[in-house]
């Protein structure tokens, strides 16, 4: 990093809008690596955006506790953009109501299956009582994850990090997955990724379909 770049930041560094700043320029250049890609999975734009903030932050040596003064503006956001997904849920609630068994059943078994494989992964490979607990609900979405981790006694920023690395995984590798294994129905693919790896899911599967209407009934979980 030059010199005026590095006093550039260390007087941004001074304010909390430097957080909130990196995170919307990291995520708006990783979003538009994700478009020259074609949009292609591989190329998610929220691990570009990690990936370079972390990157900024090693090497400009600023703390984490300092950028999240200004980055837990976008974390607040978190907890209304999880609410608004009650939007299609609500739009479609015909089709949900017709569908409920079949829909309560995925989610049971689906849910019950992420949480028995990833701790039983990690008690076999000697993870420790609190780490397992923190892994339970890694594929729920982050704020309702982070207060259920608290409650059973988890830690919240390892189930945040879990939740976040679930989530990219799920959304780069989930078409892959679904086309190979020859699902087309576009709301069994949106339902699955849902469950599977919660809100970064659900916004890959909806960038995924070229027609939204019949995906919004299910890409919510």
């Amino acid at each position: 990093m030059s010199d005026s770049l590095f006093r550039a930041w260390v007087y941004l560094a001074a304010t909390p809008l430097v957080g909130l700043t990196a995170t919307l320029l990291a995520y708006q250049f990783g979003y538009a690596v994700f478009l020259r890609a074609n949009r292609n999975p591989l190329a998610n734009p929220v691990l570009i955006a990690i990936v370079l903030l972390a990157a900024v932050l090693g090497v400009s040596g600023t703390s984490y506790e300092r950028y999240f003064e200004g980055a837990q503006f976008v974390h607040f956001l978190l907890g209304p953009a999880t609410v608004a997904l009650a939007v299609p849920l609500y739009r479609n609630f015909q089709t949900i109501r017709r569908t409920a068994f079949a829909v309560c059943a995925a989610i049971l078994v689906g849910s019950l299956v992420a949480i028995v494989t990833a701790i039983g992964t990690a008690w076999l490979l000697g993870a420790s009582r609190q780490t397992l607990l923190s892994l339970a609900p890694k594929s729920v979405t982050t704020p309702v994850a982070m207060g259920i981790s608290e409650q059973i006694g988890g830690l919240p920023s390892l189930t945040a990090a879990l939740v976040i690395l679930t989530g990219i995984i799920g959304a780069t590798f989930a078409t892959l997955l679904l086309n190979a294994a020859g699902i087309k129905d576009w709301r069994a693919r949106g339902l699955s990724v849902g469950i599977a790896a919660h809100g970064i899911g659900t916004a890959r599967a909806f960038r995924s379909t070229k027609s939204q209407a019949p995906l919004q009934a299910w890409a919510w979980a």
